[in-house]
């Protein structure tokens, strides 16, 4: 199946984006790493020398969840150096599902145009298009362009706040038999899932697994490749990007998958029970051991036994692991018989072996015994594209567990859909220290205290958490002009504004809300987000034909007034009159 098929894309292209690699995930140059890509005009005589980098939209937040996880490969920009996003194209589709324009009759059928740049940067242009669009929290007006660095780290799009996308690196690996450069794009929408992906919207596998990104692919390429062995597997990757679950998968897709797989936290091993833990006791070993107990070794026999938290073994128990690891032979406590469990060893951390072992905290040739094969997961904030497919797949589980299983099918006020656009792009913005836990944790509580409710609604601590996360300047950014902040005019949070507040100062303002931000001392993005959670301030997207035609008559067509009159501001009311088709024409005072 052509990578075209893959995404509903027809004709045939030829890309010309290549990667300069500076590195790679897991320490060899399978995979380039994004965070250190640069696109440029492809080299004819690198055809051939296999995947290359495309630029792509995938939909994070659509008023249809089950478009979630939907990609766009911007091929034309190849050739024309130029594509277009509007309500009709680029076309969006995963495997197996017919392809799709976003069609969302909020978004302009003008399109806004994405260019490259030069040197590796992508140019957003409006144009004459009325996309009301937020990059990575800040209305566009203009023409932005945006860094190798911002684009590798995925720029998060909202578009009339209710479709949220992320334009970011795609890796595309031709097909077989083709020379590396012509793509052989072809509509096959029957296409089976890739890697065996789960439902629509979903994004899972059955290795367990939910996204799309290069990295992961790759994960799921090597679990697939050592599987069905018997060596040794070192899990790496921080907290929370699913190690265990690694482990899991690779357990069931083994020979030994019907045998018992055991996970230890070897951190929490005492030295002096170590022994008794990992091999087990013989009755009479010591005062108390009044029956024969078989220890995590015996208790995996002939399965698979996964030692977490490896790097915090402590050095007494590294010695007796060593032994065991070096010979396959295991002896309890108090016995004279050594014993075989053919247990296969599987293990994880997310320290730094390296340096641990310079240091003289972990032992070398532990490491050497454990690291058979190394698998490396990314962070959540290196895999960006798939945060949306993660958020629906944990809202779904956890709306199953309070009884409200099809809840995320609702349709919010103006049928903006269950989830707000500005919520997902909040998460999308915020870089997960936690990552794929942190991300599951969230969404039960965002469930948990928006229960019966139209719609999910952030709680004042996640606003505050998620605010925080938003505002932090992205690493490699490229900087912007901004007015230098007055030394006396300290920002405020955003929790610390009432509602009373924020609406007598819009009012104050004449809905200006430029003013309105500074005389909060709000930054503009933050103000955004109040108004999105304000039940007390109309949305311009709400005004219907008739309540403009009625302001517009009895106001004389003063816009300033009509303004005042319908509680919005200026620009949002110029939009909505023209999405509308409105036959005014304004006055100014």
């Amino acid at each position: 199946m052509s990578v075209g098929s893959r995404y509903g894309l027809g004709g045939r292209c030829i890309v010309r984006w290549t990667a300069r690699r500076r590195g790679a995930i897991g320490g060899d140059d399978r995979v380039p790493m994004l965070s250190d890509s640069t696109l440029e005009p492809a080299d004819p005589s690198r055809r051939g020398l296999g995947p290359v980098l495309v630029p792509a939209l995938t939909i994070l937040g659509h008023p249809n969840l089950e478009r979630v996880g939907e990609r766009a490969l911007l091929l034309e920009m190849a050739t024309a150096h130029e594509a277009q996003l509007s309500r009709m194209e680029p076309v969006f589709a995963m495997p197996g599902r017919a392809p799709s324009a976003l069609k969302d009759r909020h978004v302009s059928r003008t399109p806004l145009r994405l260019r490259y740049a030069g040197g590796g940067g992508i140019s957003l242009c409006m144009g004459e298009s009325t996309t009301h669009l937020v990059v990575d929290g800040e209305v566009l007006e203009g023409e932005r362009e945006l860094s190798p660095a911002e684009i590798a780290r995925g720029v998060v799009l909202e578009l009339s706040e209710r479709v949220v996308l992320t334009l970011h690196i795609a890796m595309v690996a031709p097909p077989a038999g083709d020379g590396g450069d012509n793509l052989g794009l072809s509509v096959d929408t029957q296409a089976p899932p890739l890697s065996g992906r789960g439902p629509a919207g979903d994004g899972g596998d059955d290795l367990g697994l939910v996204g799309q990104c290069a990295a992961l692919d790759r994960v799921r390429r090597e679990i697939r490749a050592i599987a069905k062995g018997d060596m040794p597997v070192l899990i790496l990757g921080e907290t929370g990007t699913g190690k265990e679950l690694v482990a899991q998968a690779i357990h069931r897709l083994s020979a030994r998958r019907a045998e018992p797989f055991l996970a230890v936290n070897m951190a929490s091993l005492s030295p002096s029970l170590a022994s008794a833990e990992l091999f087990g006791i013989k009755k009479g070993a010591f005062t108390g051991a009044v029956e024969d107990r078989r220890g995590y070794f015996g208790e995996a026999r002939n399965g698979t036994l996964f030692l977490d938290e490896i790097g915090d073994t402590p050095p007494d128990v590294q010695v007796m692991l060593l032994r065991a690891l070096e010979t396959g032979e295991i002896q309890a406590v108090g016995s004279r018989t050594v014993e075989r469990p053919h247990v296969r060893v599987l293990s994880a951390t997310d320290a730094n072996l390296q340096a641990r072992i310079a240091s003289g905290a972990f032992r070398a040739p532990l490491l050497h015994r454990l690291a058979g094969f190394e698998i490396s997961l990314p962070p959540l904030r290196a895999r960006r594209e798939d945060i949306g497919c993660l958020f629906v797949h944990f809202l779904r589980d956890e709306l199953m567990r309070v009884g409200q299983p099809d809840a995320w099918r609702a349709s919010g006020p103006d049928g903006r859909g269950f989830v707000p656009a500005s919520l997902i792009a909040q998460l999308a913005r915020y870089d997960w220290p936690g990552n794929v836990r942190q991300l599951r944790n969230v969404v039960r509580q965002l469930v948990v205290s928006s229960r019966g409710a139209l719609e999910l609604r952030a709680g004042p601590h996640l606003d505050e958490l998620l605010g925080r996360g938003a505002g932090a300047q992205r690493a490699g950014a490229t900087p912007r002009l901004t007015i230098p902040a007055q030394p006396d005019r300290v920002r405020r949070s955003p929790k610390d504004v009432t509602e009373d507040e924020l609406v007598a100062t819009l009012r104050a303002c004449r809905w200006d809300l430029k003013a309105a931000a500074y005389r909060l001392r709000l930054a503009r993005s933050s103000l955004y987000e109040l108004l999105n959670r304000c039940t007390r301030v109309r949305r311009a997207a709400d005004l219907t034909h008739a309540e403009i035609a009625h302001a517009y008559r009895d106001c004389g067509g003063d816009i300033d007034a009509m303004v005042e009159r319908l509680e919005v501001s200026r620009k949002s009311l110029s939009r909505r009159i023209r999405e509308l088709k409105v036959p005014v024409r304004v006055a100014h005072r």
